[in-house]
């Protein structure tokens, strides 16, 4: 066989297993589109589920997966910054840095369900919090921080050395130079990878099935004091997000209508990670464009 017929070869293979993925994505999606579209209104968003009857909504799960993944990302992306900073900028080689690398290796191959238990350890019964939103928002900082980390080292590392040696050239600081030349030109590739992760914490369960918990008190949503029970800012109520919501409807669920509410939430997150992903690409070309002037 000549390399002109192995080169059609691997490329009818290749081409055949991309068509093999996007043939299985567009399968999926289309089931849950089928399902759940009959349940999409905005009584079904607004309302609260219904234990014995028909008819029950997602609204308190919606509103309670945005929440924890805001008190998420408001931790990871600090942390993970300042980890990726130095993993990239400070961090010299050697058998410390290799330790810490392989510590953020092991901590991003975890399972969700191991980083559950963990937050049920120290973040519900260590502290005393009980099931609460705040404890699942750092457990899933456990969860999500490494990734964050690699994603900040991976696009500072990706920027050309050439921009920091003509920064020190100049005079100017190390950290200035990472301050106004590195992140800026950094970002597009961080602020993708924020989206990304933000996508994979609100589709998480298991993780938030020891801590956040499985159920959501009765709410006043006309109630914004932080420390009173039924307000929904309570960081530290129960809070049964919309992935756990899931799980519960199908395995514990009572109302005649479970499989369609199952059907119409499933509907709800599969769209919100699909656009958490379009946005990660969108803006992350469009603030590259803006900071490269590139067409």
């Amino acid at each position: 066989m000549n390399k002109r017929w192995t080169d059609r070869l691997a490329t009818s293979v290749f081409t055949l297993i991309a068509l093999l993925i996007v043939a299985v994505l567009a399968s999926l999606i289309s089931y849950i589109l089928v399902r759940g579209i009959g349940q999409l209104d905005f009584n079904f968003l607004t309302s609260p589920p219904s234990s014995f009857r028909e008819g029950g909504g997602i609204g308190p799960q919606l509103f309670n997966s945005f929440y924890i993944l805001v008190l998420t990302m408001l931790f990871t992306v600090p942390l993970g910054l300042g980890g990726g900073i130095y993993m990239a900028e400070y961090a010299k080689p050697g058998k410390v840095t290799d330790f810490i690398r392989t510590c953020i290796e092991v901590l991003a191959s975890l399972p969700s369900i191991v980083v559950g238990l963990f937050g049920l350890l120290v973040f519900v019964q260590l502290t005393g919090w009980s099931y609460s939103i705040l404890g699942g928002a750092l457990a899933l900082t456990v969860f999500n921080l490494p990734v964050m980390v690699r994603v900040v080292e991976d696009s500072i590392t990706s920027v050309a050395r050439e921009q920091k040696e003509a920064s020190l050239a100049l005079g100017i600081t190390h950290w200035d130079t990472i301050r106004t030349i590195i992140l800026p030109a950094a970002f597009p590739g961080i602020l993708t990878g924020v989206i990304l992760s933000a996508g994979r914490v609100f589709g998480e369960a298991a993780a938030l099935l020891f801590t956040s918990g499985v159920t959501t008190p009765r709410l006043d949503w006309a109630n914004f004091n932080p420390f009173s029970e039924t307000s929904p800012l309570n960081v530290f109520r129960p809070a049964e997000t919309l992935a756990v919501h899931i799980w519960k409807v199908n395995t514990q669920g009572l109302v005649p209508d479970a499989r369609d509410i199952a059907d119409g939430a499933a509907l709800v997150l599969i769209i919100a990670v699909l656009l958490f992903n379009l946005m990660a690409r969108l803006l992350g070309r469009y603030v590259h464009k803006k900071l490269t002037s590139a067409k």
